[in-house]
């Protein structure tokens, strides 16, 4: 079966405080979610049909037991997710503070972590050059053997055009803990770059991939690196999207934010499944934007990624387009065929 979508990247147990507000010395209660970024990307997806799966690697314990069991629950594929007997699964801990303090707490990732232990070969390549989307992040570069598994990985697919309607996406997703600094992930990211048809990430990120500039400027090195696609989330105003011919912004959703993690995953995962519908870039990011909403106004992350329905809903409120709809006077060249 080839995948509509297939990850590669960071799993773990997310542990969100049920005390919403306080520091964690003051929380008495917590609940347990499946987490990790290129995971909920696939979750995302999944919950808007697509057919998705994850490579990945957990403890061989009773959390990778628990990590399997929500996969299989949100219908994502887990048979690339293989557990390393030697490590435990990974755990990371969550402040709640809204509307913008939600620090991260990672247990069980330093010196090293079981999805940073994928090894290049281990990977199907048949898998990975057939999806029809293939997303990596740049926090699965940091350290061997996964840097090495992850430029395999970007090997095996084929360097295709936007039109034939596959995809090879990378999130600049950048944590300055897992590297000895932005040069040593600028580095890398570089190796990247021209394997990819499509690159996501906030100033910070692209800063550390591109360099420092505008996001105008930060989005046209990304496409002279080779990327088709540069997506530059502009926080408070919005996201943009820019390729060779054209430029489209859409502007923030405002909600109430509960909980900002998880909001860039369901982002990405609505954006795969708009490009793989074929919609004009302008209604994709629209879509997508509002799908990151949704969650940042909720607790949790993978059990709050929204339906298709609730975004085409708050779409709706808005008086934006919903899916399949026309855009009036967008121009045809350069849409997303």
């Amino acid at each position: 079966m080839s995948h509509d979508l297939l990850t590669i990247g960071r799993i773990s147990v997310d542990i969100y405080p049920n005390d919403v507000g306080m520091g964690l010395e003051d929380v008495t209660s917590f609940g347990k979610y499946l987490g990790g970024s290129a995971t909920n990307v696939a979750v995302a997806a999944a919950r808007h049909g697509r057919k998705a799966a994850v490579i990945t690697r957990t403890g061989n314990d009773p959390f990778g037991r628990y990590l399997h069991r929500e996969l299989k629950k949100f219908n994502v594929d887990d048979q690339f997710v293989l557990p390393v007997a030697e490590l435990l699964t990974p755990v990371t801990f969550c402040a709640i503070k809204p509307p913008e303090d939600f620090p991260l707490y990672f247990y069980g990732r330093l010196p090293t972590a079981p999805d940073w232990q994928i090894a290049a070969g281990e990977l199907d390549a048949a898998a990975i050059k057939g999806a029809r989307v293939f997303w990596s992040t740049v926090t699965g570069l940091c350290q061997e053997p996964s840097r090495g598994a992850h430029l395999a990985a970007h090997l095996a697919r084929p360097r295709t055009e936007l039109a034939e309607g596959q995809f090879t996406i990378l999130d600049l997703d950048y944590r300055p803990m897992f590297w000895d600094s932005e040069d040593a992930a600028r580095e890398q990211v570089a190796k990247i770059l021209p394997h990819v048809t499509v690159a996501i990430g906030n100033d910070k990120e692209c800063a550390v991939a591109v360099g420092e500039g505008t996001p105008d400027e930060q989005a046209d090195r990304l496409l002279a690196a080779g990327v088709e696609i540069a997506v530059v989330k502009l926080g408070h105003e919005g996201v943009m999207a820019k390729t060779a011919t054209e430029r489209v912004v859409s502007a923030p959703v405002p909600v109430e934010t509960v909980n900002g993690l998880g909001a860039g995953d369901s982002f990405g995962g609505a954006f795969v499944h708009g490009l793989l519908a074929g919609w004009p870039l302008a209604q994709v990011l629209d879509y997508a934007n509002a799908a990151g909403a949704i969650v940042a106004s909720r607790l949790s992350c993978a059990d709050a990624m929204p339906t298709p329905e609730e975004v085409t809903s708050l779409l709706a409120k808005r008086g934006q387009l919903v899916p399949g709809a026309v855009l009036p006077g967008h121009a045809t060249e350069g849409a997303l065929k």
